[in-house]
């Protein structure tokens, strides 16, 4: 293992959605740990989940890359990222991307030295892995063992006074966010849960704790399958930013949600997360657990389960892995954390 000395500037490297950027905030502090408070923390990354850092005094610059597979020659945004790292070398690169069409990206970044996805080996266990556990691997040559065991996604949003100046919202609230990224898409959303079931639930709920629901702007058709919400439901549905969001769950007394990235925000943020869970696996694709958090992944474990894009998960009709979860099963979920 190489542990590097004298790094200031470090730039790293992560495209995917909103959930795997969120399992990539764990380096953010294992590089403070490790380097000092005032290391310069780059990232690129796309457009709309840059939003994620907009309230993150840890990080530095936010360089977007809207269209990843454009070689440098046609891409302004790699060329630009690649000029500036030309008049300002970065002490350390790091990579979280495997794909091909960043190859050419990690090659032309000016850095003294380069560690991550496409350099490092690949993880070769028998054992499955949470993806943020993955994503530690592939920084693990720069940071001592004793940093890396401790290091988890953080995230910051706004402040509380910012968010009490805009909205008023109860304690003791439960969030619940019921949509996925998978909302809009043509025939079965295999990662959601059935409309009456989450009627249900919110009815049960809202009669004991406040209930604030949670969703992207654009998703309301979505959420007109489970109105009229009953009283001591808080309508938020398009109308949080990502930094107000992030605020708003770490205010929560719990989160329930279905596999997304409003899951991996509840447990960066050390909220209960409760997370339904069918077609995925409930160890590697959950949230990431850690010494100050609690997930709860709520599955059946069914024998065709795990089988996210499988041809098991093409031939499915009944999605019965989300849809035999019943309400109850997540009330008691709750009550045995002690939450209602």
């Amino acid at each position: 293992m190489l542990i590097l000395t004298d790094v200031k500037r470090v730039l790293i490297l992560r495209c995917g959605a909103l959930g795997d950027l969120i399992y990539a905030t764990s380096v953010i502090n294992a590089l403070r740990m490790q380097y000092g408070e005032t290391i310069i923390i780059d990232f690129i990354t796309t457009p709309g989940i840059a939003k994620l850092f907009e309230h993150d005094p840890r990080v530095h610059q936010v360089f977007h890359l809207k269209h990843k597979k454009i070689p440098i020659w046609l891409s302004p945004q790699k060329r630009d990222i690649i000029h500036h790292s030309k008049n300002n070398p970065y002490d350390l690169f790091i990579s979280l991307e495997f794909g091909k069409q960043f190859k050419s990206l990690l090659q032309a970044i000016h850095a003294t030295h380069k560690t991550g996805m496409g350099i490092l080996e690949t993880i070769d266990s028998d054992e499955p892995l949470n993806r943020g556990e993955t994503t530690k691997h592939y920084y693990r040559d720069v940071i001592e063992g004793s940093i890396l065991a401790h290091a988890k996604p953080l995230l910051i949003g706004v402040s509380q006074d910012q968010l009490n100046q805009k909205f008023s919202f109860p304690e003791n609230a439960i969030i619940i966010a019921p949509s996925n990224s998978h909302n809009q898409k043509k025939g079965l959303n295999y990662r959601a849960w059935p409309f009456e079931h989450w009627r249900s639930l919110i009815q049960s709920l809202s009669s004991q704790t406040p209930v604030i629901i949670v969703g992207a702007r654009g998703e309301e058709a979505f959420f007109d399958h489970i109105k009229p919400y009953p009283e001591n439901v808080i309508d938020m549905v398009g109308k949080l930013t990502i930094s107000e969001l992030i605020t708003t769950v770490q205010n929560g007394d719990a989160l329930i949600c279905t596999d997304s990235a409003t899951g991996h925000i509840g447990a960066a943020v050390d909220t209960p997360t409760f997370v339904l869970m069918g077609p995925n696996n409930p160890i590697t694709d959950s949230p990431y657990q850690s010494d100050t958090n609690a997930v709860y992944p709520i599955s059946l474990g069914l024998p065709c389960s795990p089988c996210y894009k499988t041809e098991v998960m093409k031939q499915c009709k009944d999605n019965i892995c989300m849809g035999h979860i019943t309400p109850e099963m997540v009330l008691t979920s709750l009550k045995s954390a002690s939450i209602v």
